[in-house]
């Protein structure tokens, strides 16, 4: 077998390679190919279906997060492994029967990372403290991993990989990471994920200058590694997972709902309300620009429907039978799906008066939110001399003090990119470029990426 490097550049797309010539490069050498997505073109649900060949109906990963109905409450980005169906058809396990035991995987920032079946992982994994802190950290397999990419490199930096200094630190660190790995197992193929362009594309749209300036940062940090891999005689795909299209605001599918007496909130002593998904007759988990709608009365879905058809911004509902036509209808999806118009994204938020907002809207609080907030990639604007606020907060944390990260903003007109909807374009959807011009194609579908990548490791 010739060993597999397959770079994951999230928001790449074959407009954006005029931008990113060592990537390019790669193409030029063996081939490039449009890549189809599937509904919704989010993380989670298109790296799902990459490794396992199989629709989110078969795999289960209907977004990057759903309600989990047993528990009546709403997660995203978990981390099992195990959430992910179809484990005799992922990469690791068909591999492993076609090539035996020497066919090892590591499987570096992809998604569903922990306990899956893989010989080395890595993956984001803060601690939160007793005391409100939250610690940049990661989780490896096997543990002695995190010691050892984490003294050779330094602490994983976490608030790089998301929030507002979200930045080109986070993909650089992973790249070394990645090559670290490489170098000391070895693998028959190896998983990398760099979120870089996922960033300034959401901030300020893929057309924008700072757009361009990112494709150039993640241009040298993925060509690098692809360079040296190359050269260590490894054959290199480099992929995507969806296009990024520009958006001028977003749409609060909740509030909608709640105006028409579906959604139910409770009032903590404090005064914030908090969504009450397990008492709502219809709420919606948004997630970019798809929205999973869960509708508790099997004979209120057609007024639900009709509601939500009748709101700006909503291009398309789809109930069972519709989401059977896009693969999506498996039982996490919500009764109705709805889908954001080209322009427009859906927002999670549910209040109607600014005063009774929870106090986790205005920080950066992936797991507390009942909904993706993209806004959470830039500080409030309203603001006045914000850094000076967050180096005062930081001092009371560092002091032993709980506090209160309360610096983003809740204007959902700040995003100016999204994703999720089909792409209208080849151009704006994902792209596949591969070092080996053996098997050429000028189109995959993501069901296809499972066994293209075998293919290479075959071939060899």
């Amino acid at each position: 077998m010739r060993p597999l490097l397959v770079i994951n550049v999230v928001g790449l797309t074959p407009s954006l390679l005029k931008h990113t010539p060592r990537i390019a490069a790669i193409g030029q050498a063996g081939y490039t190919a449009s890549l189809g997505t599937v509904l919704p073109a989010v993380t989670c649900s298109a790296q799902a279906t990459m490794l396992t060949g199989r629709m989110p109906r078969d795999h289960g990963i209907v977004g990057n997060g759903w309600y989990f109905r047993d528990l009546a409450e709403i997660w995203f980005w978990r981390q099992s492994n195990r959430l992910v169906g179809c484990e005799e058809e992922k990469l690791w396990s068909v591999g492993r029967r076609r090539f035996g035991e020497r066919f090892t995987v590591a499987k570096m920032f992809w998604w569903y990372n922990m306990y899956a079946a893989v010989d080395a992982s890595a993956t984001p994994r803060p601690v939160y403290c007793a005391d409100g802190r939250k610690l940049p950290s990661i989780y490896t397999d096997p543990p002695a991993l995190k010691g050892d990419l984490q003294n050779a490199l330094g602490q994983f930096p976490l608030f790089d990989f998301w929030g507002p200094k979200a930045g080109i630190r986070s993909s650089a660190w992973i790249a070394d990471a990645t090559k670290r790995v490489m170098q000391q197992d070895h693998p028959a193929v190896t998983l990398c994920y760099l979120p870089h362009l996922d960033y300034d594309l959401q901030r300020f749209g893929p057309d924008s200058a700072e757009a361009i300036r990112a494709c150039g940062e993640i241009d040298a940090v993925a060509g690098g590694l692809a360079e040296w891999a190359l050269a260590e005689d490894h054959t290199v795909v480099v992929l995507s997972e969806y296009g990024i299209t520009p958006v001028s605001d977003g749409v609060a599918l909740n509030r909608v709902l709640r105006q028409a007496g579906l959604l139910r909130v409770q009032e903590v002593d404090l005064g914030w309300e908090l969504l009450d998904a397990g008492a709502c007759e219809a709420f919606a988990v948004a997630d970019h620009q798809l929205a999973h709608v869960y509708v508790k009365n099997p004979q209120r879905i057609g007024e639900v429907k009709g509601i939500l058809e009748a709101t700006p911004g909503v291009a398309e509902v789809l109930d069972r039978d519709g989401q059977a036509a896009y693969g999506i209808d498996h039982p996490r999806a919500g009764e109705l799906v709805a889908v954001a118009s080209p322009d427009r994204w859906f927002t999670y938020y549910y209040w109607l008066d600014d005063a009774k907002m929870p106090d986790f809207a205005r920080s950066v609080d992936i797991h507390r939110k009942p909904g993706y907030d993209p806004v959470e990639l830039f500080l409030d604007p309203t603001l006045s001399l914000p850094m000076l606020r967050i180096a005062g907060k930081l001092a009371k944390k560092k002091l032993g003090f709980r506090m209160l990260m309360d610096v983003i903003g809740t204007d959902p007109q700040l995003v100016r990119g999204s994703h999720g909807r089909l792409p209208s374009h080849p151009d704006e959807g994902p792209v596949f470029l591969a070092s080996d011009a053996r098997n050429r194609r000028d189109h995959l579908e993501m069901t296809d990426v499972r066994d293209t990548l075998l293919e290479f490791v075959a071939d060899a």
